[in-house]
């Protein structure tokens, strides 16, 4: 194409308008004149680059570029741009593209760049974006796992039917064990030949059902090749291909009701036979049930005689041992070894030990595990004189003695331990242990007799 020289104006213009910045530099790559037409190039400071070489302005990696460019080899015809990295005064990176003409025979040269910012924030996109795109192919890559190991290890029997054609495209272990015959795969089939004929109508009703409504549809049917029925339920869901059901199967089979059942008899087979009272209350205290060994214990006949009523009217201490108990099952839900005593039918106090524990279910109620300690007190019984023997043994007379007889007790138990204590220091010499407890040795020997230390026809 040839058109005519043109003048200096039209040159500049012409410049300005094919380039972001314009730079005139000698053949040393000494940068003479500096032409900006972009505004964000001026913050960069360009117009000090005057009267420096232009490979300073450069970062490290892309002077080689200019010296490439700048050399005699490239001013030739063929005019490339390559890409250069400039430093703003702020450290930062601003990347430009630049083509070099040769303007005159003396190595004049001129160097016309392009503002690459646009395209580096168009890379940065691409390159978060493709890094977006890796992370969510993990994910889902991860959720797919679990999913997988979820659906393989399901104790129920799941399969995936396509929505358009009726076929199984995935089925899991359980739902393959159902298929009596192990050749015969499950993925491919249509999900209607995998019923048994009578029930075949169903199943396709129950797959239209659940695509026009969208809720979780039930039935009953039949596996085929298999004698029990099971429950049938189809839920509907969308993918890329389509609509797609997820069929699961329950066998409706006695085994689980069966141990379930034994096992509650065997629980109720306990507590009616157990060799401690059971009493089960509501709230307030009113008897609901209650094993035959209470029944026994406070001499009722049958059970009729006591449901209804307050267990706290066969409290010796009524209202005061049944605030007590009632409360520490709302705050604690358990209670453990709480001494107190029942009244018979009779009218006799029998004492005992109660546990207790809150049974929440659909409605709150109260357990009681009753035990008769008659046997345990029948020592201290025998004689007013017996020693408890230890603290521990004196605190769980609480709410079976009054306080008097356990401060007795406990007085005795001081005494006896005393007298002991100098008997061995003084290696069994009774005069010298009479005369280190304070005592005569008349009071001792009365003492000594009283607790059993010393036999009625022992001497001075």
């Amino acid at each position: 194409m040839k058109i005519k020289n043109f003048e200096a104006d039209t040159l500049v213009k012409l410049i300005g308008i094919a380039s972001d910045i314009a730079l005139v530099m000698d053949q040393d790559g000494i940068i003479k004149d500096v032409s900006v037409r972009n505004s964000e190039l001026s913050a960069l400071g360009c117009s000090a680059w005057l009267g420096r070489a232009w490979a300073q302005t450069a970062s490290l990696e892309s002077r080689p570029k200019i010296e490439e460019m700048l050399s005699p080899k490239n001013t030739g015809d063929d005019i490339r741009w390559r890409h250069v990295n400039h430093l703003t005064p702020q450290g930062m990176i601003f990347p430009l593209q630049y083509a070099v003409l040769p303007l005159d025979h003396d190595g004049t040269f001129l160097a016309l760049g392009r503002d690459l910012e646009a395209v580096a924030v168009l890379q940065r996109r691409l390159v978060e974006t493709q890094q977006s795109m890796e992370r969510d192919y993990l994910r889902l890559r991860h959720i797919e796992a679990r999913y997988r190991i979820l659906f393989d290890t399901s104790g129920e029997a799941v399969m995936v039917v396509d929505g358009g054609n009726y076929r199984v495209v995935e089925a899991n272990v359980g739902a393959q064990a159902i298929v009596k015959d192990s050749n015969k795969r499950l993925v491919g089939r249509d999900i209607v030949d995998c019923f048994d004929a009578s029930s075949r109508d169903e199943i396709l009703s129950l797959l239209r059902m659940a695509h026009a409504t969208g809720r979780i549809e039930m039935c009953r049917s039949k596996f085929i090749g298999s004698h029990v029925e099971c429950t049938v339920s189809a839920t509907v869901f969308r993918q890329e291909s389509g609509a797609q059901f997820l069929v699961r199967i329950v066998p409706q089979e006695n085994k689980v009701s069966t141990a379930l059942s034994r096992q509650q008899t065997w629980f109720s087979e306990a507590l009616e036979r157990a060799p401690d009272g059971f009493v089960l209350t509501d709230r307030s205290g009113s008897v609901k049930s209650a094993n035959a060994e209470f029944l026994l214990m406070i001499g009722a006949t049958a059970l009729s005689q006591l449901q209804g009523q307050s267990l706290e009217n066969w409290l010796v201490r009524g209202g005061v041992d049944w605030g007590v108990l009632s409360t520490n099952l709302r705050q604690q839900a358990v209670v453990k070894d709480f001494a107190t005593e029942i009244r018979t039918m009779a009218g006799l106090a029998v004492p005992v030990e109660i546990s207790a524990l809150t049974l929440s279910n659909e409605e709150t109620n109260f357990a009681f595990y009753i035990r008769d300690v008659a046997r345990k007190r029948q020592p201290v019984a025998a004689s007013s004189n017996s020693m408890a023997g230890s603290v521990a043994e004196l605190s769980h007379l609480v709410g079976r003695l009054p306080m008097k007889d356990i401060v007795g007790e406990t007085i005795d138990m001081i005494e006896k331990m005393c007298i002991q204590s100098a008997l061995e220091l003084t290696h069994n010499n009774r005069a010298s242990a009479a005369e280190m407890l304070g005592l005569s040795r008349q009071s001792l020997y009365v003492k000594l007799r009283r607790f059993g230390m010393v036999g009625d026809s022992d001497g001075e």
